[in-house]
């Protein structure tokens, strides 16, 4: 085994497409990326994906198959003027011999807006062939000039039979492995590192090494249980402001308005476990009462805020059981859109009617000049009037008898349903 101090998952980096592991779609024979290296046509691609999925192992295949020369920085250690400088080495370059020029840039995204500039009329003009990797969103974190040059090339997550054969090899490879230390691992033990790294190459070869490091010298087998005392899991995949929060965010929301309680409440666990703020998702739960439930279950809107309340009060993670609950009243509860489309409905009218003026029998008439003026004159109080109601026209003359609520037959939206149609059907033979 070689005696380098790398960590073992820098020494386990595959070294070429045959060995890059759980990216089959890559890795394939008739795969694009394998099609531009065999012909060396390599073009500007942005790899993304989420950490220890294989994006700098991928560059660096690519860095040694490629007869172009091959640069390569960190975004979060570089600048502009290493940029500048590469741009200067390409010049040359093409210059001595007409050899084009390759430019990897890690963490991509973490260059601002002019600095993302600075790689546009050289990868335009073929200076570059430019490989950003990142673990966000192409479509939020790099500029559209940028990414409308590369291609965007998409690695998942690594499945845990693909972690376990990276694994295996790590763990019996001589050269860059362990394979001289004899030593073996019980096979839960195995599948418990893949399963707690979800997806990370990176995170399970450290896990592994630290493991190995631990017990070499004790014994040759390592079983789940000294395992799990060493161990921890990984931290949840998560950005507050990027990709993570709206996807886990939109999951939640869609699990509640397709009234699946256990769904909405893994997915509220997720969040909290990832260390969303409580009451943001609080927050969404009362929008959520109003937009999709309504008056189907007026009580919905109470407990979203009382979960709330309570989570103020009681802070985590005694308050976290309050927003639990709240989620779980809300997956079951009937569902209406009809507040929110009404809401909809009303806006779009004023938006196209404009300021129409109030209808004089239902203006305020506070002194005696309004009054002369008309102001309130034959307005019906509806109290002097059975069962407290009149039929009267409350809206615009130009927007009489406009309808925008529709209560739909679902819980107790259904109660208001009935009384509305008896309402508007007294109405119309008024009219």
């Amino acid at each position: 085994m070689k005696t380098s101090n790398a960590p073992l998952a820098e020494k386990m980096r595959p070294k070429s497409l045959e060995n890059f592991i759980g990216q089959e779609h890559i890795s394939d024979k008739n795969s694009l990326i394998r099609r531009a290296l065999e012909k060396d046509t390599l073009f500007s691609m942005i790899l993304w994906g989420p950490p220890g999925c294989g994006k700098t192992s991928l560059a660096k295949i690519i860095a040694s198959k490629t007869s172009s020369a091959f640069f390569e920085f960190s975004a979060v250690l570089s600048g502009v003027k290493q940029i500048r400088e590469v741009i200067e080495k390409a010049e040359k370059n093409i210059n001595a011999g007409n050899k084009r020029s390759v430019l990897f840039v890690d963490e991509i995204h973490r260059f601002n807006k002019a600095q993302q500039d600075a790689f546009l009329p050289h990868v335009e003009s073929g200076l570059i062939t430019l490989i950003g990797a990142t673990t966000q969103n192409p479509s939020f974190e790099i500029i559209p000039p940028l990414l409308s040059r590369c291609r965007v090339i998409t690695l998942n997550p690594l499945s845990a039979d693909s972690l376990k054969n990276i694994l295996k090899k790590a763990l019996y490879d001589s050269t860059t492995g362990f394979g001289e230390k004899n030593i073996e691992f019980e096979k839960k033990a195995l599948r418990y590192i893949a399963n707690i790294s979800e997806g990370d190459a990176r995170f399970a070869l450290n896990t592994l090494e630290a493991a190995v490091l631990n017990y070499a010298e004790e014994k040759k087998e390592i079983t789940l249980k000294e395992l799990e005392k060493i161990l921890t899991k990984k931290s949840f995949l998560y950005d507050k402001s990027g990709e993570q929060h709206y996807n886990l965010i939109s999951a939640f929301h869609k699990s509640l308005r397709g009234s699946d309680p256990d769904a909405a409440l893994y997915w509220l666990v997720r969040m909290l476990k990832s260390g969303e703020d409580p009451l943001y998702i609080g927050r969404r739960m009362v929008r959520f009462a109003s937009e999709d439930i309504g008056n189907a279950d007026p009580n919905a809107l109470n407990i979203s805020l009382a979960a709330v309340e309570a989570y103020r009060f009681l802070g985590s993670p005694e308050g976290e059981l309050a927003l639990a609950q709240a989620a779980i009243y809300l997956g079951s509860a009937p569902k209406s859109a009809g507040i929110y489309a009404a809401f909809n409905n009303a806006t779009d009218t004023v938006n196209k009617s404009g300021s129409l003026p109030v209808p004089m029998h239902i203006r305020n008439a506070p002194t005696m000049l309004m009054k002369n003026l008309g102001y309130g004159k034959n307005y019906k109080y509806p109290y002097n009037f059975k069962n407290a109601h009149v039929a009267e026209n409350y809206l615009p003359d130009q927007l009489k008898n406009n309808i925008f609520y529709f209560p739909t037959t679902r819980g107790y939206e259904k109660i208001i349903k009935d009384r509305l149609d008896k309402w508007r059907e007294f109405k119309k033979k008024q009219d």
